[in-house]
């Protein structure tokens, strides 16, 4: 599958938020609130669309992509780039992961040279945490919320030459 990012727009934002996932992913559910529509907005988030055009997830760079009450914890005080991501519910346990978060890796990693990436992701998506192992992030720190335990991974960059 080939992708494409384009820039999120208020109809793509729309689709995103009304992603429905089956349990017990459905912790990523969202709501169609202003506040939702007005982060996806806010120039850190991108859609990516197959040769199709059709939407098949998003990805968001930056503070967007932090866990805020994480920073109680200090799991973000390095500076390194965050990167989150969302894959549709259609396109979800496909074997389309490994693929679709490649794209987006050699994205940031074709933009932020030599800057190791940071995600976090819920404890419970162990669906997740194999496929970003294969990827080549490695547990970094663990945090909780109310609402969840959450891990950090951080993927070093390989510079070449050194």
């Amino acid at each position: 599958m080939k992708f494409t990012i384009k820039e999120m727009n208020e109809k793509i934002a729309k689709d995103v938020l009304n992603w429905k996932y089956d349990k017990p992913y459905d912790f990523y559910n969202n709501e169609l609130t202003d506040e939702a529509m007005e982060e996806l907005l806010d120039s850190s988030y991108y859609a990516l669309v197959d040769d199709n055009k059709k939407l098949v997830g998003f990805f968001c760079i930056g503070k967007t992509a932090q866990v805020p009450i994480g920073n109680q914890y200090g799991v973000y005080k390095d500076n390194l780039i965050d990167m989150g991501l969302g894959m549709s519910p259609t396109h979800v346990g496909k074997g389309k992961g490994y693929e679709f978060c490649s794209f987006i890796l050699k994205f940031i990693e074709e933009n932020y040279k030599s800057t190791p990436i940071r995600l976090t992701v819920v404890k419970f998506n162990q669906r997740a945490i194999h496929l970003y192992k294969k990827l080549g992030f490695v547990m970094e720190n663990e945090f909780n919320t109310d609402f969840a335990e959450f891990i950090t991974m951080v993927k070093k960059v390989n510079v070449k030459g050194v």
